[in-house]
This record gives C-alpha cells, structure tokens and sequence, in this order.
C-alpha cells in the first residue's frame, strides 16, 4: 500500500499484507504450509491467528519468514523501483523486522520509532486486543528495542500523544529531505539521467571528431 506525504515525494509500504493477499503466490504458500485453519470465512488469512501461532512456535515463525521472504523483498524491489522511476526524493520502507531480516544495510538512514516496553505491552494489547501471554509472545520473538535503538540512526520517542509522534516524524522527514550529497545525487533518478545523458553526448562528440 503507498501513502502520499508532502507533495508526494515520500512512500510509505506495508508487505506483509501483499504477500498474503487472496490468490497471491505468497498466499497459496501459507495456505497450503499452515492449512485451512489460518482462513477467515472469506478465504483471507487471519493474521491475528497466522501470528498468533507463529509467535508462540520458533520454528513455524522461521517456516513463515522462509515462504513470504520471496516475495516480501521482490515486492520490496519493485515498488522502489516504480518510485525511483516516477522521481520520488524520498522512499520510506516500513519494516517492523528490518535488523532481524538482514535489510538494514540496504536502507540509509534507519528510524525507529521507540517506547519502554511497558508502554510497547499496553499499546500492542490494546491493537490487537490479545492477551499478555500473546502479546510478550510477539515481543519476545523479535529483537529489543533497545537493541534497536542502539542501531538506528535516528530516534522518535513514541511515549507522548499521537500529535508529538506527527510532530516528531514531521522534524526526521525535514532533516531526510536536505539536500542530496553527491554520492545520493548520482543514486538518483535525475543523477541516472545525468549520466545517461552525459554518456550519449560523450558518444556523439566522439562520432563527430573522428
């Protein structure tokens, strides 16, 4: 899914929920891996249930990761492609399990959006209104984030109101969107055209001398 912000220069993606849509390649996978039980009456995944099992059960969770990873990170490729082509200065990837899949050495910079874990229990029980066993279940599978926090780049502390988590992320996308160096220019759509072009009068003004 992709979310506009600020004269649509900036994306944001959900995978996971691609990955298992209806008919997909990376639902027929999980069906078939996990049987019928996982389906809501509408033949779509439960995903509170799939989590449910996978949180609680190691290797069902690495059985998971092994079938959607396929087609999480084409899926990945793919919209970044579109929306380096369209021009996009910004790309942001949500990615709850980025240091755990091995995907934060593609992004730049990394942000975490950070909470004490009391208030991480609380707001995960309240989301997805699970029990306290279910929800230490899925904290529990995925790394700290205090570990994670000593990773990032960048910090948001998500412990005040939804109106200081805006104005936070509001602050991160200015200092994301300075001005590019030279190293992100040529990374860039327009640094790519550049080049091209660069390449082709090269060429012609070769052509022309001899």
């Amino acid at each position: 899914m992709e979310l506009q912000l600020e004269n649509g220069t900036t994306s944001f993606f959900f995978f996971l929920q691609d990955a298992l849509k209806k008919g997909s390649g990376g639902y027929k996978k999980v069906a078939e891996a996990f049987g019928p039980d996982i389906l809501q009456d509408d033949g779509h995944v439960d995903r509170l249930k799939l989590g449910r099992i996978v949180f609680s059960d190691a290797a069902k969770r690495q059985l998971l990761n092994r079938l959607l990873a396929p087609y999480i990170s084409s899926g990945i490729f793919l919209e970044i492609l579109k929306l380096w082509i369209k021009g996009h200065k910004v790309i942001v990837l949500d990615i709850p399990l980025l240091f755990e899949a091995k995907l934060d050495k593609w992004t730049k910079p990394i942000v975490l959006v950070w909470v004490d874990p009391e208030t991480q229990l609380r707001r995960l029980m309240e989301r997805d209104n699970s029990t306290e066993e279910d929800a230490r279940n899925r904290i529990n599978a995925q790394m700290s984030l205090d570990l994670k926090k000593n990773r990032a780049d960048i910090v948001i502390d998500n412990s005040g109101s939804l109106q200081d988590l805006q104005e936070r992320f509001s602050e991160v996308l200015s200092r994301v969107k300075r001005p590019l160096t030279w190293t992100e220019f040529w990374l860039s759509r327009d640094g790519a055209l550049s080049a091209f072009l660069g390449v082709i009068i090269g060429v012609l003004v070769v052509k022309k001398i001899f």
